[in-house]
């Protein structure tokens, strides 16, 4: 029995035999081509335009974020700039396969340089490439095995494409060697309820020969139809168990799926097991996502995203465009709490009328809060328009900065909003700075929320998508909760909220040591609700903080969340929440 560890994806359990997804293959030759250039560059072509109707009619059979994720991916297979080089290199002599193999690479490499959005965005062009490099030389295209019954599928990665149309009535979970909480294999699995196990490392995919792909020469290598119990909420993949460890995992299976069907959570408060009300909020990018959020049991909006309004445009939008987008949202949580975070423009998210395009290093760099005050006319038409949304509904309308440092910052912001009569003004805590100096910040404003995902990123110095850093992007780091317990304590000492709106609330087990460590609140993607209200149910406000202090006091992400785990497992007072009141 061998347990590898990784980044668990909500608190589910299963265990099944493994499938294993085909590692990429090889790069295509560099010989020279056979055919004329022009006959090159129409085989090329005619692949991605193949590619892209693929993806379209996969995103029409799926719906949400994947939907997204995907018809974005197609657009990437019509990118023009692409198509022209991938023409020069056909010119040049280069074959079919290897002028777009090198034309996506040139972009994704630039990609991973920029860092952050782009980033990721990079694997989606590295993806797109392989499906039409495959469909060049005659190969299957990439995909999810099919052995004919249910399965664990074990990858290196996953494709948005592969993902996105699992067949969930096979898939038990998913395990892979790279990605990290904030990848589209995670942000994918939690809306999908499957339960994964994410970033394990060397989990014996890398090829050492020819006649067994599979074969990592010496690492403990997972194969076909070995029996795996994959547990999200200790994060952990356990090969080839015992008759015991399966009985117990299956025990743990079925107590959740009772608890499931009796709670309803969704219909419930979030509470602790002692009564004391974590309010538990929705993460959203827009007013289109919000009734599902309320369905699923989101008691407000705890980080509302402006960006997509600003994203594709070439000036700022109008007072009426965003007036009209901010009503939308805000008449669906009629008398509910509804955060909204001003434009974070910059580094991963920059935008052509605010940020330079020369800046050596955009993540630490003209962002955020001080983008903002760079273009202080663009904050103050948001402000605005948010304002009369607010005048115009019922809803409890909380309004943050992002990427403050300090307290001037923070006092900046709280004023310009008092002018525009807005009565809750807060910032967001993401740099260590900030949450280091979080007593003085909330001196200056009415409330913090901690965005673990960049807190973890400047933390630790390791880009937060970047799937092969993701044992660094881990929020269970001892770095990362000792400066989120400083946000709680300050909040504690000055009667102030301190919510939490990164994915780390998503994670069941998480989202008790975050109330342990000061949160009042906590905010994410609305599939999660369900699991984090009924894994709060269990504990009281001492259990959670025990928990904390235990995590605290580890050495590593990993230490962290077995030292949680244990002090919550061990607790007595594991017991349902209180029924609303």
């Amino acid at each position: 029995m061998t347990t590898f560890s990784g980044v668990g994806i909500g608190r589910g359990i299963a265990q099944g035999p493994v499938a294993r997804m085909a590692p990429p293959a090889p790069p295509p030759s560099r010989l020279a081509a056979h055919l004329a250039p022009a006959e090159e560059l129409e085989l090329a072509l005619t692949a991605l335009t193949g590619v892209s109707a693929d993806l379209i009619a996969r995103a029409e059979r799926t719906d949400g974020t994947a939907q997204a994720v995907l018809l974005a991916q197609a657009e990437m297979a019509e990118d023009p700039e692409v198509r022209s080089l991938i023409e020069q290199l056909t010119d040049q002599g280069c074959n079919a396969a290897w002028a777009v193999y090198a034309a996506f690479s040139h972009f994704g490499d630039s990609m991973i340089a920029a860092g952050g959005f782009h980033a990721e965005r990079a694997a989606d062009l590295k993806d797109v490439a392989a499906r039409a490099v495959a469909h060049i030389e005659g190969q299957p295209t990439p995909g999810a095995p099919d052995p004919g019954h249910p399965y664990v599928l074990v990858a290196r990665d996953l494709a948005p494409a592969d993902t996105a149309l699992l067949d969930l009535s096979q898939v038990l979970a998913i395990v892979t060697e790279e990605g990290g909480p904030t990848s589209h294999t995670a942000i994918l699995a939690r809306e999908m309820g499957i339960v994964a196990v994410l970033g394990v490392g060397d989990f014996g995919l890398t090829p050492a020969s020819a006649a067994d792909p599979f074969d990592a020469g010496g690492t403990p290598a997972v194969r076909d139809g070995q029996v795996v119990i994959v547990d999200a909420a200790a994060g952990t993949v356990v090969v080839d168990p015992t008759a015991e460890a399966l009985a117990a995992a299956a025990a743990q299976q079925e107590a959740l799926a009772e608890e499931e069907k009796a709670g309803g959570g969704s219909r419930n408060w979030g509470r602790l097991a002692d009564g004391t009300r974590i309010p538990l909020l929705a993460n959203l990018g827009s007013s289109a996502g919000a009734d599902e959020a309320r369905a699923l049991g989101a008691e407000g909006v705890g980080l509302f995203r402006t960006e997509f309004l600003f994203l594709d445009a070439a000036v700022a939008p109008s007072i009426d465009t965003q007036w009209q987008e901010y009503t939308r949202l805000l008449s669906v949580f009629s008398g509910r709490k509804v955060v909204a975070r001003v434009l974070d423009a910059g580094a991963d998210k920059p935008l052509a009328f605010m940020n330079p395009d020369d800046e050596p290093n955009p993540a630490l760099g003209l962002r955020g809060i001080r983008a903002l005050r760079a273009h202080e006319d663009v904050l103050r038409t948001q402000l605005q328009a948010l304002s009369e949304a607010a005048d115009a509904t019922s809803a409890d309308l909380w309004v943050m900065a992002p990427m403050v440092t300090d307290a001037a910052e923070a006092a900046y912001f709280k004023a310009i909003c008092t002018e525009y009569g807005l009565p809750r003004a807060g910032v967001m805590i993401e740099i260590p700075a900030a949450a280091l100096l979080a007593e003085s910040v909330l001196a200056e404003c009415d409330f913090v929320s901690v965005g673990t995902n960049d807190l973890a990123q400047y933390t630790l110095a390791a880009d937060r998508l970047l799937g092969t850093k993701a044992y660094l992007q881990d929020p269970w780091h001892p770095a990362v909760l000792r400066l989120i317990a400083l946000a709680g304590a300050a909040g504690l000492r000055v009667g102030k909220d301190v919510g939490v709106c990164g994915e780390a609330a998503a994670d069941p087990r998480l989202a008790v040591v975050l109330v342990g460590l000061g949160a009042t609140s906590l905010s994410m993607a609305p599939p999660a609700l369900q699991d984090v209200r009924a894994e709060l149910s269990k504990y009281s406000r001492e259990q959670a903080k025990a928990a904390a202090d235990a995590a605290l006091a580890a050495s590593s992400a990993v230490a962290a969340r077995a030292a949680a785990c244990a002090v919550l497992t061990a607790s007595s007072a594991a017991v349902g929440a209180v029924p609303a009141r």
